[in-house]
């Protein structure tokens, strides 16, 4: 199957007065990837995000997404892993597309805590966390950094031209937000079939 590559391309974007630059914030199931010096925020719960960089055409971006719940062993040939996969392939096939090298590419990943009450007990932090780690390993993509499970959720902010990534945990929340935001993706992806397979190019 092609891949549409605004299909899940973040569409918020602002100027950030803190970091004086222009951002744009991706929301669950979405994905950026820029040559620019666009900021790049999320806010994670459970779910996770990988910061992929090129770092000799500093040509970066960063997904957001979880898994469909699945008591079995996640690995990538799993069902419910190929959601996974497909926020990863989108992303990295952007990038290819934007003039980076898939053989260059480095990680910097963060999330998966444990934050969502209801769904400690099947671990989904753990699993999606779990799920990235050997999606990059078996993709033979570099880890550099990373920040995973947890209590609490994190503000992941990523700087595509240095490649530098500031996280915020977020200690006490004012609003239900990332909660709310996070269980309706996880509704929205288990009444979604699976992708097809994504093209590389």
């Amino acid at each position: 199957m092609s891949v549409v590559f605004n299909e899940h391309l973040a569409p918020n974007r602002y100027f950030d007065k803190n970091f004086n630059l222009d951002a744009v914030k991706i929301l669950p199931g979405e994905y950026f990837a820029t040559k620019d010096e666009t900021l790049i925020v999320t806010v994670l719960g459970s779910c996770v995000s990988v910061c992929l960089r090129d770092p000799i055409l500093r040509i970066a971006g960063m997904n957001h997404f979880l898994l469909p719940a699945n008591k079995d062993h996640l690995n990538v040939n799993s069902d419910s892993a190929r959601y996974g996969v497909y926020a990863m392939e989108v992303l990295i096939n952007h990038m290819i597309k934007l003039g980076a090298s898939k053989s260059r590419l480095e990680a910097k990943v963060f999330g998966g805590g444990n934050v969502l009450k209801q769904l400690r007990i099947n671990s989904v932090g753990e699993q999606n966390a779990a799920f990235v780690e050997e999606y990059l390993d078996t993709e033979n993509i570099r880890v550099v950094a990373k920040d995973l499970l947890g209590e609490y959720p994190r503000k992941i902010y990523f700087f595509p031209l240095t490649g530098e990534v500031k996280v915020r945990k977020l200690k006490s929340l004012h609003n239900t937000t990332i909660l709310e935001r996070e269980s309706e993706y996880r509704v929205k992806v288990s009444q979604t079939p699976a992708s097809g397979d994504v093209d590389l190019f």
